[in-house]
């Protein structure tokens, strides 16, 4: 408890891995990591039972698949934590290769599932959603290219990472996954920032992204009918948001009780993309707080402890992957209450999901690194390695 209090230890040579781990690891954001897959557990009984029945399975078929699919996260999530920044590096690089090879021949070997984007590889007993895996390679990625150009006699990393930017967010429209491509170029401005990018160039960029949905409202149907739905005066009650907006008004401050919500029964994607929908119905708005106070912790920890990180690709990297995690959960409860459009995102560690939840997994792993304590070559740290 008193490392919890105040911070971890410095690292002392030598140690094996595991204790060096957990002396160096945040352990605040550990532990809301697992309280958020703990109560993505309790809402998927709520939720996923409704849709075992749909389908002939048993009551808590989904459930089981969803804390086999957690464990499998949280064990990458523990591993990929324990890698040291370059190896951290390494591993976002090939996975972002990988990822975006993958994405590039979804409209050959992809399906769609009838959801009009071709964003999901069928594997017969799963399916995958390569998009989830190539944001944090996407970011390792980058952040390394905005890293490298701090040296003297650096490449010109800003612009590498601008095209690589710039083809990931296209081929993600093509799919049409806007969502995800939001998601990439929200990543990159925020990293951009960091790397000391002025702030005219980044409006300007803001600016090139509105003419760009501009043009995919005007030519995408898929991207059109999201937005005026969105826009709409009135919302049609048989729509999952209609749903979802329902079911919240219904959940008040303390929810209807345990089992009692109906929503569950109307959404198709209740246990996934709605998961939100459900928590604020069954147990108020208190748990929706608690959710939303769990993501808040996590990505405030993190940016705290990057303060004083003088690792370049560790701050921009982490920076990065803290504010894409922290956001993607904003995007998921912000359509759920009607302030966004509809985006098709799962709720990180909440939401039932295979390929989203390892990814998260991944993400997670790679902040946790990241933000471990490191000396960092300040005074403080060179007096205390003499004093031992």
């Amino acid at each position: 408890m008193t490392e919890m209090v105040f911070g971890a230890t410095p690292v002392r040579v030598g140690d094996p891995i595991l204790p060096r781990w957990w002396r160096t690891v945040d352990k605040w954001a550990l532990a809301c990591v697992l309280a958020l897959f703990a109560l993505g557990l309790l809402l998927g009984l709520a939720a996923s039972v409704p849709l075992a029945e749909r389908n002939n399975l048993p009551a808590f078929y989904y459930v089981s698949r969803q804390a086999a699919f957690g464990g499998m996260a949280l064990g990458v999530m523990l591993v990929v934590s324990m890698l040291p920044p370059v190896q951290v590096r390494r591993l976002g690089v090939l996975l972002f290769l990988g990822a975006m090879a993958t994405v590039m021949a979804l409209p050959i070997i992809g399906t769609d599932f009838g959801k009009g984007a071709t964003r999901w590889l069928s594997l017969g007993f799963a399916s995958v959603q390569p998009s989830e895996f190539l944001k944090p390679g996407f970011i390792a990625l980058c952040a390394w290219f905005m890293a490298s150009a701090q040296a003297v006699g650096g490449p010109p990393g800003r612009l590498y990472s601008f095209f690589v930017a710039a083809t990931v967010i296209v081929v993600l429209a093509l799919q049409p996954d806007f969502g995800q491509a939001s998601l990439i170029l929200f990543s990159w401005l925020v990293m951009y920032f960091i790397a000391g990018a002025p702030v005219l160039l980044i409006a300007g960029t803001i600016g090139l992204a509105g003419m760009g949905g501009m043009f995919a409202y005007a030519n995408s149907e898929h991207f059109a009918r999201r937005i005026n739905g969105f826009l709409s005066n009135e919302v049609d009650p048989r729509t999952q948001i209609g749903y979802a907006t329902n079911a919240i008004q219904e959940g008040g401050f303390f929810g209807v009780g345990v089992g009692e919500g109906t929503v569950k029964w109307s959404l198709p994607d209740a246990h996934t993309d709605f998961i939100i929908a459900v928590a604020a119905e069954e147990y108020g708005f208190v748990m929706v707080m608690a959710i939303i106070a769990l993501y808040c912790a996590i990505v405030v920890r993190s940016l705290w402890r990057l303060l004083g990180e003088r690792d370049p690709f560790a701050r921009i990297a982490g920076t990065g992957l803290a504010c894409a995690f922290g956001v993607q959960a904003l995007i998921n409860m912000g359509v759920a209450v009607r302030l966004l459009p509809a985006k098709g995102m799962t709720l990180p560690f909440v939401s039932y999901g295979g390929s989203s939840v390892i990814a998260s997994g991944i993400t997670l792993g790679m902040l946790l690194a990241l933000t471990r304590t490191r000396p960092q070559n300040a005074l403080a740290d060179v007096l205390g390695r003499a004093a031992r």
